[in-house]
């Protein structure tokens, strides 16, 4: 099939809203694919927003695409298993068969994407959001200034108004739980001894709800994600309730110790939305714009990175822009629909706490080759 750009002899103009994740992948992969790409930030500075994240296959072979897996890889770590704990003693250890993962900080992740849209040369603008845009190619800043494209990506977020502006059915829902996410110093010293290394999903259901993911982001940087039930207001209590957490989990004193101190620290309750649909015309939603998820399987980065990606690559096959669009929807949304439905079953039974959850339907994303558009490591 024919190039976009090759067909209409001029390099095809696209602007997306949004410079977290999905939006930063968006803009390097069309600009890699000869799109002139403005990428539109609503805040004064490009910087990512929370605390760790996890990224599996599927993801870093999007780096890998997009020419930043070796920035990221350095200064980020690979577990040496994902371990499960029942009220302080371990269940499980999960290694998945060799597939590679890895945690960050979600700071170290965006700031290898800025780099690399900056060195391809996408036109990244500040105090611009995106208020609204219409299915022929029109975009509309918060200064009242009028944008026309080619193509319109919303990777606006959660509450995107490009989404919202022009009109989709949703289903929005909210679990029972939420999470509060941190970055703390390791203090491996300061634990003792222990498999410190490991990521450590650390549940206990008595005397109340509490849940710790303990994830080693590199040698200095820990990443916690403390769950609880909203309706606790002590585990959900921001900044921490030090005592009440502590009362659970007193081998990670140090680390809590650390976390208490943060007053910026968030509880967010897990939220899924799904679309009738993530295109419209020349518009396109990406990210938690179009497939908020529960954080239950990891992968809404994954699967938001995974689809920008794809999109400029079926933009690179077709001969008009909404005959992409509805060929890439087809294409990928389904690994997309598995892994929320299925990240929302787990947030919801709290099924991760049985130890060895990671079975290959929860890993059908994480196994996705984008490039090679193939299933790797079969479990």
């Amino acid at each position: 099939m024919a190039n976009l750009n090759k067909t209409s002899g001029k390099a095809l103009r696209a602007e997306v809203a949004g410079a977290g994740f999905a939006g930063l992948t968006a803009a390097i992969a069309l600009r890699q694919n000869g799109w002139d790409v403005t990428l539109h930030e609503k805040d004064s500075e490009l910087r990512a927003f929370g605390a760790g994240i996890y990224l599996w296959h599927n993801g870093l072979r999007v780096l890998e695409g997009v020419d930043a897996l070796e920035d990221v890889l350095e200064g980020s770590h690979t577990p040496p298993t994902y371990e499960t704990w029942m009220h302080n003693k371990s269940v499980s250890k999960e290694t998945f068969n060799g597939l590679p993962w890895r945690v960050m900080t979600r700071s170290h992740l965006h700031n290898a994407l800025v780099k690399r849209a900056r060195d391809v040369g996408v036109n990244m603008r500040v105090n611009s959001e995106a208020v609204s845009a219409d299915p022929e190619g029109r975009l509309t800043l918060n200064s009242g200034e009028v944008i026309e494209a080619d193509l319109i990506v919303g990777a606006d977020g959660v509450g995107s108004k490009v989404r919202d502006s022009i009109g989709f059915e949703q289903d929005r829902w909210v679990s029972t739980d939420g999470i509060i996410r941190l970055i703390v110093p390791r203090m491996k010293k300061e634990l003792g001894d222990g498999e410190w290394d490991n990521t450590i999903d650390m549940w206990n259901f008595e005397p109340r709800v509490q849940r710790i993911l303990y994830s080693p982001c590199n040698e200095n940087e820990l990443y916690l994600g403390l769950m609880a039930p909203a309706a606790d207001p002590r585990g959900s209590k921001v900044p921490l309730d030090l005592e009440v957490w502590v009362e659970m989990f007193p081998f990670l004193e140090p680390c809590l110790a650390e976390a208490a101190k943060l007053e910026t620290a968030r509880y967010d309750k897990y939220a899924t939305t799904k679309l009738d649909s993530w295109v419209r015309g020349k518009v396109a939603l990406v990210g938690d714009s179009a497939h908020a998820m529960c954080p239950a399987l990891a992968q809404g980065a994954g699967c938001a990175m995974v689809n920008a990606f794809s999109l400029a690559q079926d933009l690179a096959e077709q001969s008009s822009v909404e005959d992409a669009l509805v060929s890439w929807e087809k294409r990928i949304r389904p690994i997309t629909d598995n892994t929320q439905a299925l990240s929302g079953e787990y947030a919801a039974n709290r099924s991760l706490s049985k130890g060895n959850m990671f079975t290959t339907a929860a890993l059908q994303a994480a196994r996705y080759d984008p490039i090679r558009r193939v299933y790797s490591w079969p479990q």
